[in-house]
């Protein structure tokens, strides 16, 4: 797909980081797969992908957990 930002690049696969904060939580969450523009680097999430790092953010917040960084792994992935 276009770029949305600069609208010269082209997006490709690639990863991102993550960086949550609600409350006293901050969750970090490396390696996530993204659509990365080729020409400024803006990264674009799928709804799937957003949906199981929302998930993951939720669940640290209700177990008060203060900070987690943690690699990605797909929601199915997960026990």
């Amino acid at each position: 797909m276009n770029c949305f930002i600069c609208k010269h690049g082209k997006t490709r696969p690639g990863k991102m980081t993550v960086t949550l904060e609600r409350g006293e939580t901050t969750v970090v969450i490396r390696n996530v797969p993204a659509d990365v523009c080729s020409n400024c680097g803006e990264e674009y999430l799928d709804e799937q992908t957003t949906e199981e790092i929302l998930a993951i953010a939720q669940r640290d917040v209700c177990a008060g957990v203060r900070v987690d960084i943690r690699e990605y792994q797909a929601m199915c992935a997960e026990t």
